[in-house]
């Protein structure tokens, strides 16, 4: 990674997602979790503070080495023990169904091989495991759907590989995990940016 990618994407990233308009949407996606949690895409910590009491451990998957810089205090202050394990979504250092829950929040877009983060993510839970996650993607109005889709090469340019158009939905049932929860609504600012889909799967 360059300088930019490597320095200076993480704290635009850390403050732009540290807004106090997705503070609510990272406790909702949290709650329920409990035990062996894996957050792929932990970067600066800003899930740690929301966190439930019953979680026993974290499992943290991340390539940003300054995210981690970012995190130490927020980790350091943390009742919920923080471990770092592995550096790709698509290749996680873990063994089949050994995580309770996994937790995404706006990472899936950025992951090279996204079929591939989503297998592993399956792999890795417990049977009964749930996948909590919320992500930006794929409009379901076809306008916003065709600006991102021209938008999406320039995106990932200056924004770490980060794919507008991705159709979260669709990927996450084609990993082989079953939707149990789906809420697609838009985020503050330009729609095709801001298409969310907030949801929870489970594996069988």
């Amino acid at each position: 990674m360059g300088f930019y990618e490597e320095q200076l994407l993480p704290r635009f990233t850390h403050v732009v997602m540290g807004r106090r308009e997705f503070i609510a949407i990272r406790a909702r996606v949290a709650a329920g979790l409990d035990g062996d949690v894996l957050e792929v895409g932990f970067g600066s910590g800003l899930n740690v503070p929301h966190y439930p009491a019953a979680v026993t451990r974290v499992r943290a998957v991340d390539p940003a080495t300054v995210g981690r810089k970012l995190a130490a205090r927020t980790v350091a202050a943390s009742s919920v023990p923080v471990e770092y394990v592995g550096l790709e979504g698509q290749e996680l250092p873990l063994g089949p169904a050994s995580v309770d829950h996994v937790l995404t929040t706006w990472t899936l877009c950025t992951i090279p091989d996204v079929e591939g983060a989503l297998g592993e993510i399956r792999r890795v839970l417990r049977p009964g495991g749930s996948f909590h996650f919320v992500e930006h993607g794929r409009s379901s109005d076809a306008k916003v759907a065709r600006w991102q889709d021209r938008l999406t090469p320039l995106q990932r340019r200056v924004a770490g590989g980060c794919h507008l158009n991705r159709p979260i939905d669709e990927l996450v049932v084609g990993s082989g995990l079953e939707l149990a929860r789906m809420d697609n609504y838009y985020a503050k600012g330009p729609r095709w940016f801001g298409y969310l889909f907030e949801g929870l799967a489970t594996k069988s």
